[in-house]
């Protein structure tokens, strides 16, 4: 395929600003097409609080060790503050602090020996099924099931952004870790955004309805027009394809199409609350409540540390945050305050503001990340990611990441590798390291 001239790259999230700074670095015309009225995708940093911006979409760097957003927050002077599960605290819902590290990790270890029992089925099937058809499952205490099924919970559901009866037990942790610490980046991922942002034709409040090939190219019919180039860089959100809401001239292929039907779209929800003081222990990362069965509000990190304000986060996955995203601000808020001070007691002092995330019902995502639902094969990524239409179209995004789903690293690592398919081989040499390119001007 000859080297384009001119690249349309559908949607200004990581994977897109990620294509679409290395193309224009390379000398290639470049434009972006953006639904929104603002960049970064399902990475928005809100400035609601002009002295606290908080991100109400992804938050942490994933494995701070060769990861090229901790290479960019460093080079942008960000502050990276880890997190991690050993400083937590955890309660029940009468108040009372349990012992739950190692009983999680227990937990953890026995949804491992569940997931073994089924390898040699026929058939996938759902992680709640595997694991309720185990012994040790089925030998444990109403307690004991309680703490397991919280560690489900936090550790995995609000990791895949997918419920234990979708996720598939064969392969829903599909992929790979970065090393390092789990990390906080403050203030925000949205300066990033800006960052890779700088320079391109980026169009804005223009979403795209319908991709077509042409003879010498590829056609995109947005609201405000149609844009015709040599080739298009596809990197719209998962739940977004499978919507159907930007419909495609011809058939995918197959193995693509596939892959966008079995895949399944996550959710993670978070309640920013803001105090006057903080009443949570100052040193602890994490917060956990141990209630029913399903635990509303089960989640807590403190952004104590990285901020040095008295703010809250509160998380719900999967189907408790489905649940939540029908309620309005006050319920919701009441809901998450309720769970604070079963915790911490009535003394518990009234937010002075709230800030809540509703991905699912974001009409430019349908969802916070992708996930491997029951019935997807381990190379369903893989054939999500790449060329369609006789080289006219690529896609990329965090679904399309067969390594890295789910992430924001996982997402712009796709969208550089996308572009630089598009590039004449001596001027490839760039994957595996995705930094090179960054290095624009800041002004």
């Amino acid at each position: 395929m000859p080297e384009p001239r001119h690249v349309l790259v559908i949607g200004a999230g990581m994977a897109g600003l990620g294509a679409a700074r290395l193309l224009q670095d390379s000398g290639v015309r470049v434009t972006v097409i953006e639904a929104r009225d603002r960049i970064g995708g399902r990475t928005h940093t809100s400035h609601l609080w002009p002295d606290l911006p908080v991100d109400m979409g992804a938050s942490w760097i994933h494995g701070t060790k060769g990861n090229p957003m901790t290479k960019l927050a460093k080079e942008l002077g960000l502050k990276v503050t880890p997190t991690t599960y050993d400083m937590s605290v955890t309660r029940d819902d009468q108040g009372r602090e349990i012992d739950f590290i190692k009983p999680a990790k227990h937990a953890l270890a026995m949804v491992e020996r569940a997931r073994a029992r089924v390898d040699d089925a026929e058939t996938d099937m759902s992680l709640q099924a595997a694991i309720e058809a185990f012994p040790e499952w089925k030998a444990l205490s109403d307690h004991d099931r309680r703490v397991a099924r919280l560690a489900i919970n936090t550790r995995i559901e609000h990791e895949y952004g997918g419920d234990w009866a979708l996720m598939s037990a064969w392969h829903f942790d599909d992929g790979k870790d970065m090393g390092g610490h789990e990390a906080v980046v403050t203030p925000g991922y949205g300066l990033m955004a800006h960052h890779l942002a700088q320079g391109l034709d980026i169009r804005l409040d223009e979403p795209a309805l319908k991709i077509s090939p042409l003879r010498d190219g590829v056609e995109v019919t947005t609201t405000k027009g149609a844009h015709h180039a040599d080739h298009a860089i596809i990197t719209l959100p998962l739940g977004i394809l499978k919507a159907g809401r930007v419909t495609f001239g011809e058939p995918l292929d197959r193995a693509r199409q596939r892959a966008i039907d079995t895949l399944g779209m996550g959710l993670l929800n978070k309640c920013i609350l803001r105090f006057d003081r903080a009443f949570w222990p100052a040193e602890v990362d994490w917060m956990e409540i141990l209630g029913p069965l399903e635990t509303l509000w089960a989640d807590w990190t403190s952004y104590l540390k990285a901020t040095g304000q008295p703010c809250l986060a509160g998380f719900n996955a999967a189907r408790t945050a489905d649940e939540v995203e029908g309620w309005d601000d006050a319920t919701t808020t009441a809901s998450a305050m309720e769970a604070l001070r079963a915790m911490f007691g009535s003394s518990v002092p009234d937010p002075l503001g709230h800030q809540i995330s509703r991905w699912r019902n974001d009409p430019f995502a349908l969802g916070a990340y992708s996930f491997k639902a029951v019935g997807t094969r381990t190379k369903d990524r893989k054939a999500l990611f790449g060329t369609d239409w006789d080289g006219r179209i690529s896609f990329a995004g965090e679904a399309t990441s067969k390594d890295y789903p789910a992430t924001v690293h996982g997402a712009l690592l796709t969208g550089q590798a996308a572009a630089t398919a598009l590039l004449p081989r001596h001027q490839s040499k760039t994957e595996g390291r995705p930094t090179s390119w960054w290095r624009t001007s800041t002004s």
